[in-house]
Order: C-alpha cells, then sequence, then structure tokens
C-alpha cells in the first residue's frame, strides 16, 4: 500500500500512542522519520528511537515516548507543510512556536533542524511541523 505522507502517519501514531498511555510506538522507517525522531530526541521531546532491520530492504522505527508525572511531554504536534500545499520560510520568517516553548521541525539544506538551530546557522526551509 503506498502512503501518501508518511510524516503525518508518524505524527498521528505518536499522538495516538500518547493518548493510549504507551511507552513506545513502532512505525515503518525511513532516513527522513529517523531524522525527526533524532531533533525529538535532541530536543528533549522523547526519550529515545531505534532503527532496526525486519527483512531484506525494510526496517521498523520505534519511538520511545516521554512523559512526565503521569502526562506525556508533546501536548500538541502538527504537521505544518503537506503534500498539497508545501510550506517553505526564510531564516527570518522561520515560525516561533509559543514565543520559543514549542519547536517547529524544518527542512534545511544541512539537513532537518529546529527552528531555533535553523536560525543560528541562517538557513530557511520546509517547516514540517511544530512540537510544543
Amino acid at each position: 500500500m503506498c502512503m501518501t505522507d508518511p510524516i503525518a502517519d508518524m505524527l498521528t501514531r505518536i499522538r495516538n500512542a500518547q493518548t493510549a498511555a504507551k511507552t513506545q510506538v513502532t512505525m515503518p522507517a525511513s532516513k527522513l522519520k529517523a531524522a525527526v525522531a533524532q531533533v525529538l530526541r535532541d530536543e528533549g521531546y522523547i526519550t529515545d528511537f531505534t532503527v532496526a532491520p525486519t527483512a531484506p530492504g525494510k526496517a521498523e522505527l520505534t519511538v520511545i515516548l516521554k512523559y512526565f508525572e503521569g502526562r506525556p511531554v508533546i501536548e500538541r504536534i502538527d504537521r505544518i507543510s503537506k503534500p498539497g500545499r508545501r510550506v517553505f520560510r526564510g531564516k527570518g520568517n522561520l515560525p516561533r512556536v509559543i514565543n520559543g516553548l514549542g519547536v517547529a521541525i524544518v527542512s534545511t539544506p544541512k539537513g532537518l533542524m529546529s527552528d531555533r538551530a535553523a536560525r543560528a546557522a541562517g538557513h530557511g526551509g520546509e517547516v514540517l511541523c511544530v512540537v510544543a
């Protein structure tokens, strides 16, 4: 089955797993999904993630979710740029999520990074999602 938007699927799986109070969530892996998970881990929204091969040419991404005092650390995770409407921003127009308390994940020419890192490096790019 062909998936139109694998990043939206990843974010929905994380959202659903946290609603069900799961400790981890598993999904098909890709380099882009692993890069999004890396940014989430670096920013402290998830505990860890692993990529494990399941069959030749296939891999599985497992994200270990993070909770604080019984509540999920990720309160909001939304897709911004979609296949039907891509959202690109320059280095001066990158979004500030909840006045700097949240993170926007940006796809730049130097790879995926948070909005703060992209601003510091002087890069703009496609705003994939916001996390708060």
